[in-house]
Parts: C-alpha cells; structure tokens; sequence
C-alpha cells in the first residue's frame, strides 16, 4: 500500500496538541484502511508532517476530517526507505514521553539541512580522463565524503551519478562537514572533476511532489555556480549558523541573499521548461524572464558568471 506524508500548517501549533490529534488519527485509522505511522511537530514554524499508509491521498484527508478536522495543506506519496534516510525515522521516536493518561508527547521538528554534491558526469569522465584514473579519482572523492559524513552525522539520502544528497539535522554540522572535505580534497582532483558543494534547508513537503524537492532543488542550482571550490550556502543555513562559525573563513564560501536566490530560481526554472526546445533561444530566455537581452546578460553574468548562451549551453548538457 501507497504510503503518504502531508502538511499541516497551524499557528500557535503545540506538541500536546498534535499528539492528541494523532491519538484520534488512530481510533479512526482503520474506517479508512489507513495506518497512521507518525509524525514530526514543529513549534516554532507552527508546521506538522504526517506519514501515513494508505490507499490513496483522499483516504489520508477523510482519515483526518472525521479525526481532528485538521486537513492537510499538500499530500505527496513517498517511499519510506527515502523518508528513514532523510528523517531517521518511520515509527514514532523510542524515547517519546508518555504523559500521566497515556498520550505519546515529542516535538521533533522535520526541517533538514542538506548538503548536495555534484562533479561532471562519471561517463564523460572517463572518456577525458581515461577509465582507471577517472574511477581512482571519483572513488577517492566517495571515500571522503563518506569519511566526513560520518564523522559528523550525516546520513547519505542518495548518491547518483554525478553526486550525493547528504541530509544533516544540524546546520553547524552540515557546514563543518563542507569545510573537512574541502580541505582534505586535493585541488587537482576538484578540477579534474569537477567537483562541487551546495548546502540548503528546509521542510520535506514543498511545492515540488518529491519529498524536500524544492530544497534539493535550490541547493543544486547554488552548487551549479560555485567557483574555485567555495561552498555554496543558501541564505537559510546562513540564518542557522552562528556567526562565529564562519567568521574568517568567507573565501571558502558563497552566499546569497534571498533576493538573488529567487532570481536564480527563475532563471534555472525557466531552463528547466524549455531546453528540450530546440529552438529555445537568448531571445526567448529574455522573454520568458521579462527582461530585455541586456538585462537578462547583466543579471545572469553579475549572478552567475556565465552569460545566459553559455548557461543555456552547460544547462542542456548536464541533461543531456
């Protein structure tokens, strides 16, 4: 059976109430061929997420309706190897206290800091750099991350081709995991392979219908424009992290400000839509950003160092 996790967003959201909420989840769970698994509260962001089992998303909302009335903001389908390795866990936490009448209390916020990887692709790779030195480097390269990640606990969500998405529950740790594998890669094997950090933050359900999708999404898109093997840290774990922990050491990162953030979101949604379209060209990228040809090399050039024909260019063949 599907298994689902949702959104509620509820001002002035409290853990007591959430668990009385997800005591009656359970007493109706079954009118609905539902399982209500569990759930992560988060006070301060007044946000609750629930994973539920269930045979479709309308079974979760009416599970929820008849309950509480409380109905979810968003419903995606998940898979709960990916949610385990993202959150930690599927089942309520073994160490939740359980109040004098019996009800489950914890506050276990679900927002994450993730920390993407990418180098060139591996297949290319090997055919610039022949295949056992390309395989050398990348393995050397996996080796330290798994190294650092463990060293400050991270959990490694995915490791594709070109790159891992790495999940931490702590900024500063996330952060100081960046800066161990940034000295301890070689400066010759960055080049070589082209290898690149981003680190983001955020909620596992957001506009996107993959599980922390828009979070992934963004700190890709900051890690596309590092330069010279900084660190490329979106605003929100800059909001996170103390400030002493990235004093005197600016050069070995890149920050946006939001601002700059949303621009950079647009410009890569909008490659997104159209670099299938072969005819997609400088004229129609102005367009569809609303900005004039000069504008749009200003703004692309000053943001990214690249103009926007050599962007569309390294965007279609990283799809390709």
């Amino acid at each position: 059976m599907p298994i689902y996790m949702d959104v509620h967003t509820v001002p002035g959201v409290k853990a007591k109430d959430v668990a009385e909420a997800h005591k009656k989840d359970l007493l109706h769970q079954q009118e609905y061929g539902c399982k209500a698994m569990t759930y992560w509260v988060d006070e301060k962001r007044e946000t609750i997420f629930c994973l539920v089992e269930a045979p479709d998303k309308e079974a979760v909302e009416e599970m929820h309706r008849k309950a509480h009335g409380l109905i979810p903001n968003k419903i995606i389908e998940v898979s709960s190897t990916v949610v385990e390795s993202f959150l930690g866990r599927i089942y309520d936490p073994p160490d939740a206290q359980t109040s004098d009448d019996g009800l489950k209390i914890f506050s276990d916020p679900s927002l994450r800091i993730l920390l993407v990887t990418k180098t060139d692709d591996p297949v290319l790779l090997r055919y610039k750099l022949g295949v056992e030195e390309a395989n050398e480097l990348l393995s050397r390269h996996n080796n330290i991350l798994r190294k650092h990640l463990a060293q400050y606990g991270g959990s490694e969500v995915e490791h594709g081709g070109n790159g891992f998405i790495i999940s931490f529950a702590s900024a500063a740790k996330a952060v100081s995991c960046a800066l161990a594998i940034q000295k301890e890669m070689q400066d010759a094997d960055v080049d070589a392979i082209g290898f690149r950090i981003g680190i983001n933050a955020g909620e596992p359900v957001g506009k996107t219908n993959k599980l922390f999708g828009d979070t992934i999404q963004l700190a890709g898109y900051i890690c596309a424009i590092a330069k010279n093997f900084q660190v490329a840290i979106a605003s929100s774990v800059k909001d996170l992290v103390a400030k002493d922990h990235l004093q005197n050491k600016r050069n070995n990162f890149l920050s946006l400000a939001p601002q700059d953030e949303t621009l950079l979101e647009l410009l890569f949604n909008k490659l997104e839509e159209n670099w299938q379209n072969a005819d997609f060209d400088i004229d129609d990228y102005g367009k569809a950003m609303a900005m004039s040809k000069s504008q749009l090399y200003r703004k692309t050039t000053t943001l990214t160092g690249l103009s926007p024909n050599i962007l569309v260019k390294e965007f279609r063949l990283e799809k390709a």
